[in-house]
């Protein structure tokens, strides 16, 4: 039973590292500003899965302290990414309507 938890936490592994590549490239390619800040985002939330899934593997419990502090270095850094998108967009905004004034 053990063999098939195994096989299944590396499959996940797997899994999960692909749809990582997927997130990145989003980031990279994405159509606007708002897919690549929610691109990022999944990023973080995979890499916080992919360091749990290792916490279940090797069984080092300060693996979990790690996944903590980076879930909160990731929310703030995408609240940080919302902030300078939102002060962009309404620069641009304010631009545009003194051109059209």
């Amino acid at each position: 039973m053990a063999n098939a938890y195994a096989i299944l936490l590396h499959a996940s592994l797997a899994v999960l590292g692909l749809l990582l590549f997927f997130g990145l490239y989003r980031s990279v390619k994405g159509p606007n500003t708002a897919d690549r800040i929610i691109a990022v985002n999944m990023i973080g939330t995979i890499t916080i899965l992919l360091i749990l899934l290792i916490t279940l593997i090797t069984g080092e419990g300060y693996l979990m302290d790690i996944a903590l502090i980076y879930a909160m270095l990731s929310f703030l850094a995408v609240v940080l990414l919302c902030k300078i998108y939102i002060g962009i967009y309404r620069a641009r905004k304010e631009k545009e309507e003194k051109k059209n004034a």
